[in-house]
């Protein structure tokens, strides 16, 4: 498994520990709804940063 694939994994396990616990305390769905997909956003964008490879390609290379 990638390591994209366990930060996801990890995150959708966070959001949904979280929408649950705010439903416990009588949080609105719709705003529950707002949350998660909110911090899905946030986890792909810090998913994709954090395990993206630099691409070692001679063309990426900037010569000054």
């Amino acid at each position: 498994m990638s390591s994209f694939a366990l930060y996801t994994f990890g995150f959708v396990i966070l959001i949904a520990g979280l929408a649950f616990g705010a439903y416990q305390l009588g949080v609105p769905g719709v705003w529950i709804g707002i949350g998660a997909i909110i911090l899905a956003g946030i986890g792909i964008i810090t998913g994709v940063s954090n395990t993206r490879r630099k691409d070692d390609t001679e063309a990426s290379h900037e010569h000054s």
